[in-house]
């Protein structure tokens, strides 16, 4: 049995992380349908077929294609969360300010008064409470 499904897996594509994303989801859509709402079901189904034509399509190309889109969309989503979480903890004990004239991101510690800040990219001196 399962030298017959080696070789009826032979030359698809198989499992990425899309298809992984794509199960989850519909596992999700599935759930909330559960509870009455009868597009989630729809949803689901549509998301657990397509997962299924992408494993068994034999145009390994577009799939791989399609899945490094889906990761590129990942990684930018992780990074901005993050960056997110980053910026969160770090304004507890400083603030981050914008030099007004060339944009660039300057960190300061909190609790210092007034100061004189200094951009170290384009030179301008701006006035800010720390």
């Amino acid at each position: 049995m399962r030298e017959k499904l080696y070789r009826f897996m032979m030359g698809r594509y198989g499992n990425d992380s899309l298809n992984r994303f794509l199960l989850a989801l519909s596992l999700v859509f599935f759930v909330i349908s559960v509870f009455g709402v009868r597009g989630f079901y729809l949803g689901g189904l549509a998301c657990l077929l397509f997962a299924y034509f992408r494993m068994l399509s034999r145009n390994t190309y577009k799939r791989s294609l399609e899945n490094n889109r889906y990761m590129n969309y990942e990684y930018r989503v992780k990074r901005y969360f993050s960056n997110l979480w980053k910026n969160l903890k770090q304004s507890r004990t400083h603030h981050i300010y914008r030099c007004p004239s060339c944009r660039q991101k300057i960190r300061i510690p909190r609790g210092k008064g007034r100061i004189e800040i200094r951009c170290p990219k384009c030179g301008q001196t701006f006035i800010k409470k720390s």
